[in-house]
């Protein structure tokens, strides 16, 4: 497809008006109020029935579809022409919706995990590459202030302890807790680190769903880095944390507050309370995590580069979430924890 100037809109549509469709949706509701170049054309989602094609009440330059079958027609057709998508509907469908819309054209921001099996990841980085498309995957927390804000600071991470954890909501229970928050974790200590996985180890039990919904993990690299993560969607308190060490450096990073904190042994300054130690909080300009994540996305389209979390990027997060899922029910099968199938059926591999 040709490529529209950088002031030219681009037409937008959003696959999947749930809980976090609808944050996709607002983001480019603003980004178009505060006259930047995106249009948001197209909202598609089952729950509006059989009435394709009409106008929202609010905008009626945004048309809504029942289907992605329907929507593409109309791109495809000219009468209703798109450039890119996000694509905000439940992991199952992933590979389906995001390969529909990659073959009709459209870059594409597809939620993380980027789909459910590693043959279907690989399908749509293939078929982004063969149309010289944008596949962006949505790692949220990659575009966190906080963790942005670090980046010039690393050094050759050795240890890290990451919690997240969540109250239990009926959101996103087609996936266990590895895929739907853990997720997010693997992604940025795999990013830090850049080394294999050399050995996975975990145990993870089914709470309230009929998955996995509290897990913990210990992953060692083959650069010797150990990586111990926590991922709970049954909690009663919500957290976000990374904690990691460094040469001479201890550093936490708090997701939420966008807040680091870093100890390190190069300087004297707090000699009187810590004798050694030097605590610094790097600024970090604040920000909403979802809006830095488009506006990447859409340079990525306006500039022809790579996205910052690319299709291969989010392959790697799920891999080691798959081996992880295999860890689990190896673990589970031994000690005899649960009867059945705790594998959900998917196939873990190593990239």
């Amino acid at each position: 497809m040709p490529s529209a100037s950088p002031r030219t809109p681009r037409r937008l549509a959003v696959f999947g008006a749930g809980a976090f469709g609808q944050n996709h949706i607002r983001v480019y509701r603003q980004l178009q109020q505060e006259g930047h170049p995106v249009h948001l054309a197209a909202i598609i989602d089952p729950t509006f029935g059989p009435s394709a094609s009409q106008p929202l009440s609010d905008n009626p330059a945004t048309r809504v579809y029942s289907s992605a079958e329907e929507c593409l027609a109309a791109h495809r057709s000219g009468a209703w022409p798109l450039d890119a998508a996000s694509i905000c509907t439940p992991t199952s469908t992933h590979a389906a919706v995001a390969g529909a819309v990659l073959d009709a054209g459209l870059h594409v921001l597809v939620e993380k995990p980027v789909a459910s099996s590693l043959a279907e990841a690989d399908d749509l980085i293939a078929r982004a590459a063969g149309r010289h498309l944008v596949l962006q995957v949505g790692h949220l927390e990659r575009f966190n202030p906080a963790v942005r804000a670090f980046v010039p600071f690393l050094n050759k991470p050795m240890f890290f302890e990451a919690h997240r954890l969540s109250i239990f909501t009926p959101r996103s229970l087609d996936v266990d807790v590895v895929l739907d928050l853990m997720v997010h974790d693997l992604d940025i200590v795999t990013a830090f680190v850049q080394s294999p996985v050399r050995e996975v180890r975990a145990v993870g039990l089914p709470i309230l769903s009929g998955k996995t919904d509290i897990a913990n993990v210990r992953v060692e690299f083959e650069s010797g880095c150990v990586a111990n993560f926590t991922a709970s969607r049954v909690s009663t308190e919500r957290v976000r944390k990374l904690r990691f060490f460094q040469p001479h450096q201890y550093v936490s990073i708090d997701y939420a507050r966008q807040e680091i904190l870093i100890i390190e042994t190069t300087s004297t300054e707090f000699e009187a309370i810590l004798p050694g130690l030097n605590i610094t909080k790097p600024p970090v300009a604040p920000g909403e995590p979802l809006r830095l994540e488009i506006e990447s996305f859409l340079n990525a389209i306006a500039t022809e580069t790579q996205p910052l979390v690319s299709g291969q990027d989010g392959r790697a997060a799920l891999a080691l979430a798959l081996a992880i899922n295999a860890a689990i029910h190896t673990h589970n099968t031994r000690f005899a924890l649960l009867p059945g199938d705790t594998l959900d059926h998917q196939t873990a591999s190593q990239p």
